[in-house]
């Protein structure tokens, strides 16, 4: 019987695969890098490959070593000079094609590093067409020249450069296809490592970015509106704070570790949204709900702990406990595990009594702060009474049930905070109309996709008073289905997709809810929660295969592949597409478009363009811009 099953299967010795390091890599570049993208997003392959290079060069100067960086991106080709201590001689091949060989193992020698795993610059090498990296010691050079990971020369030479290690590289074609560096992004990264670390210098492409007064510059330099007392800035050993507040709704906290951009934040950033409020709570003597303390905050915390646990190898998220926690031998010789404070309470301790200080000795601001949170409180409590009343009134109606179909994992009902593994691929799709609602019903996965049906266009928040979008029937119910009436942190989904057709009023339908979520919930955008699902304009197919094209240049793509009888289909509505075929565009190939802020993004000024009364600049901008229905029609290629 288990000689048939071997049969059957096709499992045998044979199907036992041992891969090269690079192949590895190249075949699970997820696992290294995260996704791999053209370079259009924030958190493209090509971005995390220059970070794994830089961060290198930066762990140099942390230790002591070389105060500037320069970095040239040409012609989609990066190269890093650092001037540290450079890789010694004998490992710069092991260095940069032996996973998990590194200097970072040595904590003597990267006590506060970023890049622990010794991965990264492996990762580069193996996603790279070309790859070079040169160390300089003490008038002696030690080089490696790679194409996709394979070694194609190295060896000693005389050299008259000083200390330090230049890394050159071009990401592989065959792995991001069609990309480019967008140096808005590469910018954005530069200036906050300068941020970061005071007194280092990097220049990009020729132009040096330095930061004299750090985190303070960062904030200061990206806030997008007047804030509402003068900045407070806060520093010593390990630990540095920024914090103010503004009008915005929702919180915007940027967070570092060891000089590395936490964006999903972590640990360490909810122990300063926990330290922030639970300090202004203690200065006033008076019970004020966390979220109105923290009601339009701005600022950043950024900390330095040994060997860092991230989440991912691409580290945009902390998952650290302890400040540090390494390995000791006992005399009888026996391990243990030492143990240095919890980050939870490091940065509790810093906070309470360095802010509490700093408020005592500016008292002049101390009003303003405490006007703010009283506001902040009266608005959530009226709100909250009519978001009631509201809710009461439509349960009566049985209207909730009629536009949220929910998926079976919500059951219990619980926040998604106490499953986060479990509802992970949990995702609300917020559609118009019931012929789109119908469809995405009908085909999605019932145990974590939900649905929830507009009816026509909501109100333009932006125009309107709080009171009025709270009393609002459609905006309401959509707060109590994703259940972040009192906390975001009860979101019941991890996705909310907006899911409109790609026609006038679906584009309008879109911009709506858009705005409904940047003015009043723009965390849950930060956080990265909100996507705009793509759906395809085009089926291109005959009578061998179908393809499906969300483009103009994916259909002239699949015109030229399919060749011969080509038939087109112009897809004007998600109503018009059957349910046969909606089942993939929602499945485990859905594309979904992420909707993200910039920190130095100003809300209120992408609002007042969009949503505004400024129609002739609108006017002008979509008629620059906009596709015509003429252009997408055109199939006679």
């Amino acid at each position: 019987m288990a000689e048939q099953i071997q049969q059957n299967t096709g499992y045998n010795d044979g199907s036992i695969v041992t891969l090269e390091w690079y192949e590895h890599i190249r075949r699970r570049s997820g696992m290294y890098i995260g996704r791999l993208g053209n370079g259009d997003r924030q958190g493209d392959g090509i971005y995390v490959l220059l970070k794994e290079v830089i961060d290198n060069s930066v762990d140099e100067f942390s230790m002591g070593f070389g105060k500037r960086i320069d970095i040239t991106i040409e012609d989609n080709t990066v190269t890093v000079r650092d001037f540290g201590r450079g890789i010694p001689l004998g490992k710069v091949v092991d260095a940069t094609s032996k996973l998990n060989t590194g200097g970072k193992f040595d904590t003597a020698s990267f006590q506060k590093s970023v890049g622990m795993n010794g991965v990264g610059t492996k990762a580069v090498n193996a996603m790279s067409s070309d790859f070079w990296v040169e160390s300089f010691r003490d008038g002696q050079g030690s080089f490696a020249h790679y194409s996709r990971g394979i070694l194609l020369d190295s060896g000693l030479r005389e050299t008259t450069e000083k200390n330090g290690t230049i890394i050159r590289f071009t990401p592989d074609e065959q792995m991001f296809e069609g990309y480019s560096f967008h140096m808005d992004i590469v910018e954005t990264m530069v200036k906050n490592y300068s941020y970061l670390k005071k007194g280092l210098t990097l220049v990009l492409n020729g132009v040096p970015y330095k930061s004299e007064n750090g985190l303070l510059d960062l904030v200061t330099e990206n806030m997008a509106e007047t804030p509402l007392y003068p900045l407070i800035h806060i520093e010593c050993e390990d630990i540095e704070i920024v914090l103010t507040h503004g009008n915005s709704y929702g919180e915007n906290i940027s967070s570092f570790v060891n000089g590395q951009n936490t964006r999903d934040g972590g640990t360490h950033l909810a122990a300063y949204r926990e330290a922030i409020a639970k300090t202004f709570k203690d200065f006033f003597k008076k019970d004020y709900k966390p979220e109105d303390v923290r009601q339009g905050v701005v600022g950043a915390i950024a900390i330095q702990i040994q060997e860092p646990i991230f989440e991912g190898q691409t580290k945009t998220k902390l998952g650290s406990t302890y400040m540090w926690e390494t390995q000791v031998k006992n005399p009888d010789g026996s391990t243990a595990t030492d143990r240095g404070p919890t980050i939870r309470s490091f940065i509790n301790d810093f906070v309470s009594k360095n802010l509490d200080n700093y408020l005592h000795m500016h008292m002049d601001i101390v009003p303003t702060i405490e006007k703010k949170i009283k506001d902040s409180q009266a608005e959530r409590e009226e709100i909250a009474g009519i978001q009631k009343k509201t809710r009461e009134r439509n349960k009566k109606a049985n209207v909730y049930n009629r536009k949220l179909r929910d998926c079976r994992i919500h059951f219990n009902d619980k926040p998604l905070k106490n499953k986060e593994d479990e509802r992970e691929k949990t995702s609300i799709f917020i559609t118009e109309g019931d012929s789109a609602s119908g469809t995405i019903t009908k085909v999605r996965n019932a145990n974590t996709q939900a649905v929830f049906s507009l009816r026509g266009k909501p109100i333009n928040c932006y125009k309107e008073s709080r009171k009025k979008v709270a009393e609002n029937e459609e905006l309401n119910l959509l707060v109590s289905a994703l259940g972040v009436e009192e906390d975001l942190d009860d979101l019941r989904y991890n996705n909310i997709i907006v899911a409109t057709d790609a026609d006038d009023d679906g584009m309008h339908i879109r911009m709506l809810v858009l705005t409904f979520f940047m003015k009043y919930y723009p965390d849950l955008i930060r956080r990265g929660h909100v996507h705009i699902l793509q759906t395809p304009l085009f089926r291109v197919h005959n009578k061998k295969e179908t393809r499906y094209c969300y483009s103009i240049d994916e259909k002239e793509t699949a015109v030229k592949k399919l060749k011969t009888g080509v038939e087109i289909t112009r897809f004007k509505g998600l109503g018009e597409i059957s349910s046969h075929e909606f089942v993939d565009f929602i499945g485990e190939n859905m594309r979904l478009d992420p909707v993200k802020l910039a920190d130095e993004e100003s809300i209120s000024e992408i609002m007042e363009f969009y949503m505004g009364d400024n129609t002739g600049e609108r006017q002008l901008f979509i008629m620059e811009n906009l596709r015509s229905e003429e252009e997408l029609e055109d199939v006679n290629i």
